[in-house]
């Protein structure tokens, strides 16, 4: 027990600097509810921003194309054409945009004038995360694996067996640990990123709320971090906030509990706005934090200022 423990702490010592209880009211602002961004899509995922707070996704079902919603506001426009059935979207520290392809089985990675690189293929990619050394991570659902790409290309298996549906993905604010979200159960596991990139001393460390109809699975999904190293994760509960330390903040509701919940990102001006991905719709709202952004250069989580 005095071991396991231990390791708990040596994953995670960072995020408990300056710990507190980080509740909904820190986050949430007073009558400010979810506002529909675009609609009239089959099924949105794959959310991500910039450095500007511009948004972009995917229709991951009936899609033909990378979409982009501009920071202030506006309509959905096709940013990156004829790329159909993408799940999961960065933008990373070269200035390129990687994607999951998990229709064509494939990760591959873009330029802003659309050229495409082809990193792997004949892969099951679910959703991927990239550091700002340009360490690429990705979940693979089926398999239940977590694999890695290097900067120069070499992919290697991290993780194999350790979650039981390894879908959303995501940093802590220094970068330092990797956080999965099961959808096959009712945890958010992390994993410590040694300094060759492998993965070490897994930890079950997050639980998420459960549906009294199965307790068992959370049907964890997207997953972000904001700057005061608060995790966020879409579940069927909605979307469920953890601190540093893998304590429940609370859950914000779903905007429509009738689609699914599956992908949330910080975007829009100061990336200030928590966006979601919700069936045929993307909704937002605005919040008194703002998101980690993992291609600039790792930082300690930000201490919430006292009341």
């Amino acid at each position: 027990m005095l071991i396991r423990l231990f390791l708990i702490v040596s994953i995670l010592a960072p995020a408990f600097v300056g710990a507190q209880d980080m509740p909904l009211s820190q986050v949430l602002i007073d009558g400010e509810g979810w506002e529909k961004v675009v609609d009239g899509f089959a099924f949105t995922d794959g959310l991500c921003t910039d450095a500007e707070g511009n948004l972009y996704f995917s229709d991951v079902k009936q899609g033909t194309a990378v979409y982009k919603v501009p920071a202030e506001g506006g309509d959905a426009v096709e940013f990156i054409k004829e790329k159909p059935g993408i799940s999961g979207l960065q933008w990373a520290a070269d200035g390129k945009l990687y994607a999951c392809v998990a229709k064509e089985q494939r990760v591959i990675c873009l330029t802003k004038e659309g050229e495409e690189t082809e990193l792997v293929n004949e892969v099951r990619p679910n959703d991927l995360v990239v550091t700002a050394d340009g360490d690429l991570y990705f979940t693979m659902t089926p398999t239940k694996e977590i694999r890695r790409i290097d900067s120069s290309g070499k992919m290697t298996v991290v993780s194999e067996g350790v979650v039981t549906k390894p879908n959303g993905i995501t940093l802590s604010r220094d970068q330092g640990t990797l956080a999965v979200s099961d959808h096959g159960g009712k945890y958010v596991w992390v994993f410590r990123i040694e300094k060759d990139g492998i993965l070490t001393h897994p930890e079950n460390y997050m639980t998420m709320r459960t549906p009294v109809a199965d307790p068992e699975i959370a049907k964890g999904d997207g997953m972000a971090t904001d700057v005061h190293g608060r995790y966020y994760v879409t579940t069927a509960e909605g979307l469920q906030m953890f601190d540093p330390t893998g304590r429940m903040g609370g859950v914000i509701a779903t905007p429509d509990p009738d689609s699914g919940l599956v992908s949330v990102c910080f975007a829009g001006p100061d990336h200030a706005y928590l966006y979601v991905a919700n069936g045929s719709a993307i909704y937002r709202r605005k919040t008194k934090t703002s998101g980690a952004l993992f291609f600039e250069e790792p930082k300690p989580a930000e201490v919430m200022p006292k009341n």
